[in-house]
């Protein structure tokens, strides 16, 4: 069983504007002076999402940067349904985050629908300031062959009656694990989708990717990383879309990890990063 995460004392935390005036809360640890990681958690997620990364001691050499997408945790919470549905604002806050911060390569870390952010900021962007990227469970598209149907639970999320809809919120965080966490750290993650702005939840199914400028044009190293027994994204339909985009990429499949790898086996996770992170920063 996933064992509970220690949330470490973040050395620095602050805030960033967007270009359409949404505040990002970022999050940063680590080793300052290292090759800077950025992680963009999934959704219903928040920074807390990577407590495994932040708390392990191996990756404590590199600056982890962590921030809270638009409609999540700390972060703004817009209530137009343009704010959700406009890919590219997504991008610009991930643009934001790195510009604020200074780190220079990074690597983006991207989680289910972080990783259609990452994607979206290679389209707006390209690849010129970053090192590599990873998506973990990685949403390629919004596309129902690549998307696991969940039909009464994504219904329910937007249900209006307050108990069916924290009884999805607990569904769907569940639905994240092959292996379920500890009760904290699922209680921790159960409070993290309760803060989600409910547009936001409304209308990201509609969220754009523009998955063939970002991961077409992407030349840089690029990992993707699935649990065999996802029951969130289709990982094998996932990862041929992706390939068909970008040939390039390389591709690992964790046997016993559901959607959540990272949490599931953090320590292999954790160790998988360190060396694309080295590999990538010295490329």
């Amino acid at each position: 069983m996933p064992v509970a995460a220690t949330s470490p004392a973040l050395s620095r935390q602050y805030t960033v504007t967007a270009p359409d005036g949404v505040t990002v809360a970022v999050q940063e640890s680590g080793n300052p002076d290292g090759p800077p990681v950025v992680f963009v958690h999934g959704l219903l997620g928040s920074r807390l999402s990577w407590d495994a990364q932040v708390a392990s001691p191996q990756l404590q050499r590199y600056r982890l940067i962590t921030y809270d997408l638009r409609g999540h945790g700390l972060s703004g919470k817009p209530v137009a349904a343009t704010a959700y549905t406009d890919g590219r604002r997504w991008a610009d806050d991930l643009a934001a985050v790195m510009a604020a911060s200074g780190a220079r390569n990074p690597v983006l870390v991207g989680w289910s629908l972080g990783a259609a952010v990452v994607t979206n900021y290679l389209a707006a962007y390209g690849d010129g300031h970053i090192a590599g990227a990873v998506y973990v469970g990685g949403v390629i598209e919004l596309d129902p062959a690549q998307i696991a149907p969940h039909p009464a639970v994504y219904r329910d999320l937007v249900s209006p009656d307050l108990k069916t809809h924290l009884d999805a919120e607990r569904a769907f965080v569940a639905l994240c694990f092959q292996t379920q966490p500890d009760p904290v750290t699922f209680q921790r993650l159960l409070a993290n989708a309760a803060l989600a702005s409910p547009e936001m939840v409304a209308v990201v199914p509609s969220m754009s990717i523009a998955a063939q400028a970002g991961l077409g044009g992407m030349r840089k190293p690029l990992l993707l990383i699935y649990g065999a027994r996802d029951a969130l994204v289709q990982a094998l339909p996932s990862i041929e879309r992706a390939r068909g985009l970008n040939p390039g990429l390389r591709s690992t499949v964790y046997d016993q990890a559901g959607h959540a790898p990272f949490l599931e086996d953090a320590q292999r996770f954790n160790s998988d990063l360190a060396a694309f992170v080295d590999a990538a920063v010295s490329h």
